[in-house]
């Protein structure tokens, strides 16, 4: 007996045109590539993580995209799939400062409490200095995630409670000029 592979079906492309900033050609061309790479329409985080993996050969990116993977899936059902995607790509690409902070954010929030504690932006430096890698240039000093962190919350945390929530953080980016020109490198990617 011959197990039947389970397929993911997308939603009609005209729907995730409605729902997302790209074209219907975009789509097609996106979708492409996903199929791709995932033939079941589907990624789980195992199949993510090599993926991403790809984009940072010289580091370990198991852990920054772990935080990414579940940023992506944004109904936590283990998997991100093509609609997930296009989802938060479109944000990412396309979505307004004020959905790309809130996006960010939901990044940040690892619990997804509300708030970002030293403790996650900590464990997210840690990740990307990792996904890095040690071959860095100039060399990053051992204490330099714990550091990053510590400028982040004395710009961040207005109320001085430890914690740095959502309207703090998108309030402090926004008066950030280099933050802010962060958020308009993506717009024309695709």
């Amino acid at each position: 007996m011959e197990m039947a592979t389970v397929r993911h079906r997308p939603e009609a492309l005209e729907q995730l045109e409605a729902q997302s900033k790209f074209t219907k050609k975009e789509l097609q061309v996106l979708y492409r590539g996903f199929k791709n790479e995932c033939p079941s329409g589907i990624v789980n985080e195992e199949t993510f993580k090599e993926i991403y993996s790809q984009f940072f050969p010289q580091g370990d990116s198991t852990t920054y995209a772990h935080f990414l993977f579940n940023a992506f899936d944004t109904d936590h059902n283990g998997s991100v799939s093509f609609e997930d995607f296009i989802r938060g790509l479109s944000i990412l690409l396309r979505g307004t400062v004020q959905e790309k902070l809130n996006w960010a954010f939901n990044l940040y929030d690892i619990n997804k409490d509300g708030y970002i504690t030293k403790e996650e932006m900590l464990d997210i430096m840690k990740a990307i200095y990792d996904m890095m890698g040690k071959c860095t240039y100039p060399v990053v000093k051992e204490d330099a995630p714990r550091q990053h962190v510590e400028t982040f919350f004395q710009k961040m945390d207005k109320n001085k409670d430890g914690v740095v929530t959502i309207d703090e953080f998108i309030e402090s980016c926004q008066k950030d000029e280099n933050i802010m020109r962060s958020m308009q490198l993506f717009e024309n990617v695709i």
